[in-house]
C-alpha cells in the first residue's frame, strides 16, 4: 500500500506522460517490491525546467529531464537487494519517459513502522496481526 509521489522535469509534453509514469512506477513498485498495484496510489507533478535547477543552472540550461521519486513502504518489507535493484530500474525507466536525465535524479524509499502508516484507517501493523490469527481486522475507533 506504498504512496509514490513523482515530481519531474521534462522537455516531453505528451498529454499521456504523467500517466505513462504513475503506470511504469506503479509496475515497478509491484515487481521489484512486491507491492500490490490495487492499494498503491501515486501522486505526479510536473516542474517547468526553467524553475528546476542542478549544478548550478536549469535543466533547460541543460536540455536535461530529472526527477525526485518519494515512495512510503512498511519497515522491513524489502531487502537492500530490492531496494537497490528498484532505484537502478527507476533510474532507467524515467530515462526512456523524460529524455536525458541529469545525474541529479533521486529516488528515496521511506521505510515507514507498521504502527504509523496504513489506510483505509487502518494501520499495517493492525492489517498484519489481524492476517495472522485470520480474522477481519476492524477499523479503529476515535
Amino acid at each position: 500500500m506504498p504512496l509514490i509521489t513523482v515530481t519531474y522535469s521534462s522537455v516531453r509534453k505528451a498529454p499521456s506522460l504523467k500517466a505513462e509514469i504513475a503506470s511504469a512506477v506503479s509496475d515497478l513498485t509491484a515487481r521489484i517490491l512486491r507491492k500490490d498495484p490495487k492499494v498503491t496510489a501515486v501522486i505526479v507533478k510536473s516542474v517547468d525546467a526553467a524553475d528546476w535547477f542542478a549544478g548550478g543552472k536549469s535543466l533547460a540550461e541543460q536540455s536535461l529531464a530529472s526527477f525526485w521519486l518519494d515512495v512510503h513502504v512498511s519497515e522491513g518489507t524489502n531487502t537492500k537487494d530490492e531496494k537497490a535493484a528498484y532505484l537502478a530500474a527507476l533510474f532507467q525507466r524515467m530515462g526512456e519517459l523524460l529524455g536525458p536525465l541529469h545525474e541529479e535524479s533521486y529516488a528515496h524509499v521511506d521505510e515507514v513502522k507498521g504502527d504509523a502508516y496504513g489506510f483505509g484507517g487502518l494501520t499495517q501493523e493492525r492489517r498484519y496481526i489481524a492476517g495472522q490469527l485470520d480474522v477481519a481486522p476492524r477499523k479503529a475507533t476515535a
